[in-house]
């Protein structure tokens, strides 16, 4: 099977012309004319370079009007695009290049000499400046189905990160699976939000988007002054805000209501009851929720807005957090399927628009289980009505004292606190226990502890957390999430554990 991805975006060229495309909130935008005239001037200048299909190309680029061009041409020219964080350091940088086997990396001139340096060959963004006062020439060849058409990196919450190929067919129908489930489609003119990197989800919501004429704003992180400014003019139409963000937005404006924003398209983690219920009051019923993963771009499966609050107003719900039914081809599985091995509650899944398989440290690529199961590391159920129920991870979960925790469990209980702007569950070995739960707060204030030790009492006593410590901030990933790992890391960075069957802390002495 060839992909068009040439023809399509010349046929969005013709059929949108003038129309924005893309605008960065600083008052720079490109039309779609000039997104195709940018997109194939660049993926004719790799061509011609002699790049081959299937080959690791990175591009290191903000959030800015570039990124949308630069992703657009590595996927006609082709290759396989692998998208780096903007923000990764220079060791991060030559690990994942070290995984994909990539050496052109397409990226801003301010960042060109420290390519460079770096051993990589740096190619610029727009090779031909003139390229939009030119036509746009005609498409391209198509592309090869089967060959790797993109290489993502997992977040590396649980170590260094691993690379995650798709090919370019898997791509086109993660991307058609994604419009097809969303609530709503752009009209003329409608404008979408993306606030996070455009390495992951963001990127893929932004090529839906454009498919049907829409606008796709870009925004370098939360900016709250800027987002005032577009709520309060109700020039928005969807915002994806995985919780973290929405998160800073609730808070940032909280009390005030805003109309116009027809979703909120969220995931990467639990929504929990606390922040629903107050992007609910805020904007009203759009939350859309959905589960995806590195190994697996959404949609695996859709919780639709008026799902997600008939779900929050369930008087018996069950524990964990619900992310709705899974989408046509997704096939889920709790517990290994047969001939596989794995935890009996873990949740394996099988969908037409998975990656092929992992590029491991050691192991180099490694394709999926047989059959093309491939074994999430979530924990889960599927509840009465056929709906995904997520509970955890199965490398968070904390053995202490003879039992086994799941911290996610924990943390809904103190994901609102009044004391506190966030908590996160993270555990240190202890030879008496096994693992000692720690509670680790950010933003913490007079009383939260009191406030925390109430809300967890209805827990059994083995779940409850025996240390409380208060860091400035949680640490967190690229993406936003918390990363337990980490935590317990900073908190061993100032104290060390006074072990036993009543443990404690003590600051550690300055060198």
């Amino acid at each position: 099977m060839k992909i068009a991805w040439s023809a399509h975006l010349a046929t969005l060229a013709e059929r949108y012309r003038d129309r924005i495309a893309v605008s960065d909130g600083e008052g720079a935008s490109i039309s779609y004319v000039q997104l195709h005239r940018r997109a194939q001037a660049l993926a004719a200048h790799l061509l011609a370079s002699g790049v081959a299909p299937g080959e690791p190309i990175a591009s290191l680029i903000p959030n800015q009007i570039e990124a949308v061009w630069v992703s657009y041409a590595l996927k006609m020219a082709g290759v396989a695009e692998t998208p780096l964080g903007f923000g990764l350091t220079d060791e991060e940088l030559v690990w994942c290049a070290r995984l994909a086997g990539f050496r052109k990396v397409v990226t801003l001139k301010t960042r060109a000499h420290a390519m460079h340096a770096l051993g990589f060959e740096p190619i610029d963004p727009l090779p031909d400046a003139d390229c939009d006062g030119a036509p746009g020439g005609p498409p391209l060849a198509p592309v090869e189905g089967a060959v790797d058409g993109r290489i993502l990196f997992t977040s590396g919450t649980t170590g260094k990160p691993k690379g995650v190929v798709y090919t370019h067919e898997a791509r086109r129908i993660g991307e058609q699976m994604q419009q097809a489930a969303w609530p709503i489609m752009p009209r003329a003119g409608d404008r979408l939000l993306l606030m996070t990197p455009f390495v992951h989800g963001a990127s893929l919501l932004a090529f839906g988007w454009l498919d049907h004429g829409g606008e796709v704003l870009l925004h370098a992180g939360v900016d709250l002054p800027a987002l005032r400014a577009e709520f309060e003019q109700a020039s928005l139409s969807a915002v994806f805000a995985p919780p973290t963000v929405l998160a800073r937005i609730t808070a940032g404006f909280e009390g005030q209501g805003f109309g116009g924003v027809r979703c909120i398209f969220t995931g990467t983690q639990p929504l929990t009851e606390s922040l629903y219920r107050r992007a609910q009051t805020m904007f009203g019923p759009v939350v859309r929720v959905t589960y995806g993963k590195s190994e697996c771009i959404n949609p695996i499966t859709v919780l639709a807005p008026d799902e997600t609050e008939h779900w929050f107003d369930e008087t018996d719900r069950a524990a964990g957090a619900c992310v709705g039914w899974p989408a046509p081809g997704v096939e889920l599985h709790i517990g290994p399927p047969a001939g596989a091995t794995g935890e009996p509650d873990e949740i394996w899944l099988r969908a037409p628009q998975m990656s092929k398989g992992l590029i491991l440290p050691e192991q180099g690529f490694t394709a999926h289980e047989p059959e093309g199961w491939h074994a999430t590391g979530d924990l889960g159920f599927i509840d009465a009505r056929g709906r995904l129920m997520l509970t955890g991870r199965m490398a968070d979960v904390i053995k202490t004292g003879g039992y086994r925790v799941n911290p996610d469990e924990i943390e809904s209980l103190l994901g609102a606190l009044l004391n506190a702007d966030g908590v996160c569950i993270t555990s240190l070995a202890s030879d008496h226990w096994g693992e000692v739960i720690v509670a680790v707060a950010e933003g913490a204030r007079e009383g939260w502890i009191d406030e925390a030790t109430a809300r967890v009492q209805g827990l059994s006593r083995h779940k409850h957390p025996r240390l409380w410590v208060s860091l400035a901030a949680l640490p967190r990933n690229a993406q936003g999430k918390v990363s337990r790992r980490e935590a317990a890391r900073a908190v061993l960075e100032t104290f060390e554990l006074i072990d036993g069957r009543y443990p404690g802390l003590r600051a550690r002495t300055p060198p």
